[in-house]
């Protein structure tokens, strides 16, 4: 019996310990990155050819559909309200100017599927053409751009983890052509106290290809910089950009992996 106790009183202290061994890990085994955000001259990925754009992906039995061509009751405003982004022909449209848009429900780790399509008509070069965002919990980013044919830095470009990491392969499609994003994300996991216990991670097929392959975030992604993580909830709305151009988005749906 005394032996019991003992165990049982040691066990919370023993824990608490786990827990700050832990947390100190994962910070000091952050990948370190080897180039600057947004490089220019961090080598760009190598191009390849996917297939051509097929019928709507269809959304398995247990998938949240996020857009079925129709509405947008499922998202609203980054600041609350009504989502501002037009809806015509199966798909719907940035409204530049008028801000991002975020699912009214909050998800954390998922199986995401997007389709997107950049201007048919490029105006602008590097950043400018088809720029947009699909931010998981809003603040993770895989970038979404016109990239055929188009040079800009290696971390911003279609499928980049925005200044952290570039696709292994620049998989785009011309502008105007559907692509796909289907995207497996695992959130990162934070104690009671806010330290970090394990970082925030992507996979990512592009059109069919894979093009982030476990890809561990050192950090929320931004521009020209790489904060630190910072605690917040296990749940958050997924977003997408409003960044000046009519970039069409159609067929969204998530698969929720938390467990």
């Amino acid at each position: 019996m005394h032996s019991t106790r003992r165990r049982i009183a040691i066990l919370p202290a023993t824990a608490a310990w786990l827990l700050t061994l832990s947390a100190v890990s994962a910070e000091a085994q952050l990948p370190e990155m080897k180039w600057p955000p947004h490089d220019l001259t961090r080598p760009r990925p190598p191009v390849v050819k996917p297939a051509p754009a097929g019928a709507l992906v269809p959304s398995p039995s247990d998938a949240i559909v996020l857009f079925d061509g129709k509405d947008l009751s499922a998202w609203q405003g980054e600041s609350g309200g009504p989502a501002a982004w037009t809806v015509t022909g199966g798909h719907f449209e940035v409204a530049p100017g008028k801000g991002g848009v975020a699912t009214r429900q909050g998800f954390g780790d998922v199986q995401l599927h997007v389709e997107w399509a950049s201007p048919a008509k490029r105006e602008g070069e590097g950043q400018e053409p088809g720029n947009s965002g699909v931010f998981l919990m809003g603040i993770y980013e895989v970038q979404v751009l016109d990239s055929y044919g188009n040079e800009t830095y290696a971390d911003g470009q279609a499928g980049a983890l925005y200044g952290q990491y570039p696709p292994l392969v620049n998989a785009s499609r011309p502008p105007g052509e559907w692509q796909t994003y289907d995207i497996v994300f695992r959130r990162p996991r934070f104690d009671a106290a806010g330290k970090l216990l394990s970082p925030a991670i992507f996979t990512v097929f592009h059109n069919g290809i894979l093009i982030q392959d476990h890809s561990v975030l050192v950090g929320p992604t931004a521009h020209q910089r790489r904060p630190p993580y910072s605690a917040h909830a296990d749940r958050l709305p997924i977003s997408l950009q409003d960044h000046g151009q009519p970039v069409r988005y159609r067929n969204i749906w998530v698969r929720d992996l938390e467990r």
